[in-house]
C-alpha cells in the first residue's frame, strides 16, 4: 500500500513537471506583448478631416498606440502648452509656435519637424447665388468669416490674401472671426456668414465637398503656410506617430487633402 502510494505521489510529480517545462519551452523564443500606450496630440484644426483618417491608418499598423486629437486653433495650443497643457506632440498651422515653444524650451530639443504645406480656399454653401472666385468683391455679402489672426495662422493667411487681393478695405467692417479654421467653416455652413476663408483640407474633406464650392486661393496671395509639429514629451509612440505622419503613407494621406509637399 505505501509503495502504490509513493508510486503515485512520483507519478504526480513527473506530470507537474513536464507541464512546467512544456510552457517554458513554449515561451522560448516569444516577444512579450507592446504594452499599450496611450498618445495625446494637439492638432490645429485644419487637420481635422485628414487626421481622422490618418489616425484610423496610423492604428492599423500601431495597435499598440492609443492615440487621442484635440483640435483647436494653433496659439491657443501654443498658450496651454506654455502652462504644461499635458500633450506629447503638438501639430500646429505654422512654424513659428512650435519654434516659439523650444525656444521657450518647452518640447524636446532637436524635435521640431515639418509635416506639410496648407492652402486656403474661399467657400460658399452649395445653395449661395456667389460664386466664390469673386464673393469677396460681392456687394451682396453681408458677412464674410475668416479664422481669428490674432491666433490663428489660417486668419493671418486669410487676412493677407484679402489685402494682396485688394478687398480687406471692402470686407473689414463685415469680418466675423471664427476661433479656429474648423469654426470659420461652420459660420458659413450656419449661415452666419455669406462666405469666408477656410483650410483647403476643409474644402476637400468628403464630409464638406458636398455641401459647397470652392476657388482656392493662388499660393502667391499669402505667406507660405508652412506647417510644423514639435514632440513635447518624448517617448516611443511619439516618435513613431512623427515618423508614420512623415511616411509616404502619412504623406500620401495630407497630400489627398489638398496640403503640399515640404521641401526636403
Amino acid at each position: 500500500m505505501t509503495r502504490d502510494i509513493r508510486r503515485s505521489d512520483k507519478k504526480r510529480s513527473l506530470l507537474v513537471l513536464s507541464l512546467v517545462l512544456a510552457a517554458l519551452a513554449a515561451g522560448i523564443g516569444c516577444t512579450p506583448a507592446r504594452p499599450s500606450q496611450s498618445l495625446s496630440v494637439a492638432a490645429a484644426a485644419d487637420l481635422q478631416f485628414a487626421l481622422e483618417e490618418g489616425s484610423r491608418a496610423f492604428r492599423s499598423s500601431h495597435p499598440a498606440v492609443t492615440l487621442r486629437i484635440a483640435y483647436g486653433s494653433s496659439g491657443n495650443f501654443f498658450a496651454q502648452l506654455r502652462n504644461q497643457a499635458p500633450f506629447d506632440i503638438f501639430l500646429s498651422a505654422d512654424a513659428e509656435f512650435p519654434q516659439q515653444l523650444l525656444r521657450q524650451g518647452v518640447g524636446v530639443p532637436d524635435s521640431l519637424f515639418v509635416y506639410a504645406i496648407g492652402g486656403i480656399a474661399v467657400w460658399v454653401p452649395k445653395a449661395s447665388p456667389l460664386d466664390p472666385a469673386n464673393a469677396f468683391q460681392s456687394a451682396q455679402i453681408r458677412h464674410f468669416a475668416i479664422a481669428n489672426p490674432q491666433h490663428a495662422p489660417y486668419g493671418r493667411a486669410a487676412e493677407a490674401a484679402l489685402r494682396t487681393l485688394g478687398a480687406y478695405d471692402l470686407l473689414k467692417d463685415k469680418l466675423v472671426f471664427g476661433e479656429n479654421v474648423a469654426q470659420t467653416l461652420e459660420f458659413v455652413q450656419s449661415g452666419a456668414a455669406d462666405a469666408g476663408i477656410i483650410a483647403l483640407s476643409l474644402a476637400l474633406a468628403p464630409a464638406v465637398r458636398d455641401q459647397g464650392r470652392y476657388w482656392v486661393v493662388p499660393a502667391d496671395k499669402y505667406p507660405k503656410l508652412e506647417q510644423a509639429g514639435v514632440i513635447v514629451k518624448d517617448s516611443p509612440a511619439a516618435r513613431e506617430f512623427r515618423d508614420w505622419l512623415l511616411s509616404p503613407a502619412g504623406a500620401g494621406i495630407l497630400q489627398s487633402y489638398g496640403f503640399s509637399a515640404p521641401a526636403k
